[in-house]
């Protein structure tokens, strides 16, 4: 494997890299640039000779690696400490005519590759395409033993060629089921199962929706870094743009779409006009314009995962107020343990993986209706967390798990897969040397 060296560039945000053009291409996509030397003055974070024997990761994502902090960010910074990572994101697609690789690493050690591609191309020249991206990267980074984590089943159409070590499929939503979503995702899906040698679900209902789909599938529900959380319990100073917001606050953070329950939040606004919502996060996939729109209703932006605990830390109540539909049948929502490791009493709407274990065990209320909503914030608003030992169950709950946990266990559970497919291939060989050494007797008799 190849040691990236020194950092070319540095944006401030933990980011380094350039851009580059792809070389010798058959396509015609690719001006003949090399990208050795990019690749070689990108620092990993860490020597080759610590991640000598470790094959690479190789990540195929639909989602943006600094777009939002969750669970594909938990677990491949934590693989990044004992092997290097590639996080291949969709190409982005722009009128340029020149189509090139940004290649950065992330303080986390992460290596984040992101193809630009001219718009108006179709559906074969794109993969064919970012199939040439994926050999000169792999040639030039010195990417010979591999392990295949795909989020995304579309990345099959340029990956399915390659013989990589494993096939893991992380599989932390029914994308099918998203608004936008390609008509042709349920049949690579399919194509997906019948490749993976393991597959993990976000969630208790997604395993439970496609445990028959495979045999060597687990379930990782959501987790937590209780550390970074649980910073809320002691933070005393607000951001400034949330300082001046009356209380009692309802908070919510994380991406407005779809999933969001646009009429219970219009509902609670206006039943309770001195109750104030902060809404922290992007709007993607619906238009700005259909969110409520009062004095009482705060959209304060995007926030960064570090930036997180400093707001919690200011609400009085914080929500999951999830519509009830297609795009959240399955979801398994990794705010739920983090708002409780901040220590906050939490309302959610009768999402399946909310209510179990959630909710069955009493860490979080239930509503669906407006009217049962504000029931329910009145109810926890009044709770002494300490007196009614809530917090302290909060604690004994979420001490069970850990994302270094659940990492740890996906970890293991990957290198036994591989270990017994090579004990499988070895016999498969072995039996076929005896075979034919067996016929080789028989013809001199």
């Amino acid at each position: 494997m190849s040691q990236l060296g020194n950092a070319s560039k540095n944006n401030g945000n933990g980011v380094t890299g350039k851009e580059t053009d792809i070389s010798n291409s058959n396509s015609g996509l690719f001006a003949a640039v090399s990208i050795e030397a990019l690749l070689t003055n990108l620092n990993l974070d860490a020597p080759k000779a610590s991640f000598a024997n470790k094959a690479d990761l190789i990540c195929l994502s639909h989602l943006r690696w600094d777009f939002v902090y969750q669970r594909p960010q938990h677990l491949l910074s934590r693989c990044a400490k004992e092997r290097r990572v590639f996080i291949i994101e969709e190409p982005i697609f722009s009128s340029d005519s020149s189509a090139r690789l940004d290649i950065s690493s992330r303080e986390s050690g992460v290596c984040v590759v992101v193809p630009h591609l001219k718009e108006g191309l179709s559906e074969d020249a794109i993969e064919t395409a970012l199939k040439e991206m994926l050999a000169h990267l792999f040639a030039q980074a010195q990417i010979r033993e591999y392990i295949f984590w795909y989020y995304t089943p579309m990345a099959l159409g340029f990956t399915r060629h390659l013989n990589p070590l494993a096939i893991v499929y992380d599989c932390m939503d029914e994308l099918s089921a998203f608004k936008g979503a390609n008509p042709i995702l349920k049949v690579r899906e399919d194509e997906l199962f019948r490749r993976a040698d393991i597959v993990f679900t976000g969630g208790q209902t997604l395993y439970e929706a496609k445990r028959d789909r495979h045999p060597n599938i687990y379930a990782f529900p959501s987790s937590i870094d209780r550390t970074h959380f649980a910073k809320a319990r002691n933070i005393t100073q607000e951001p400034a743009d949330q300082i001046d917001i009356p209380h009692p606050r309802l908070g919510f953070f994380g991406v407005i779409d779809e999933r969001m329950d646009i009429e219970l939040l219009d509902g609670i606004a206006q039943a309770c006009p001195d109750w104030h919502l902060v809404i922290l996060g992007p709007v993607v996939k619906i238009d700005p314009a259909v969110l409520p729109q009062y004095a009482n209703i705060h959209y304060l932006g995007g926030k960064s995962y570090q930036e997180l605990p400093t707001y919690i830390a200011g609400w009085d109540v914080a929500m999951l107020p999830f519509a009830r539909n297609e795009s959240t049948r399955f979801i398994s929502p990794t705010k739920t343990p983090e708002y409780l490791a901040a220590g906050k009493p939490v309302v959610s709407t009768s999402i399946r993986d909310v209510v179990r274990p959630y909710g069955e065990n009493g860490l979080v209320e239930i509503a669906d209706t407006v009217a049962d909503f504000v029931d329910a914030i009145r109810r926890v608003i009044a709770r002494n967390p300490q007196e009614s030992g809530w917090l302290d169950r909060v604690d004994t709950f979420l001490s069970q798990t850990s994302w270094d946990s659940t990492w740890g266990r996906m970890m293991q559970l990957i290198e036994e897969t591989i270990s017994t497919a090579n004990v499988t291939e070895n016999s498969s060989i072995n039996t076929a040397v005896k075979q034919s050494q067996n016929t080789a007797v028989e013809q001199r008799r």
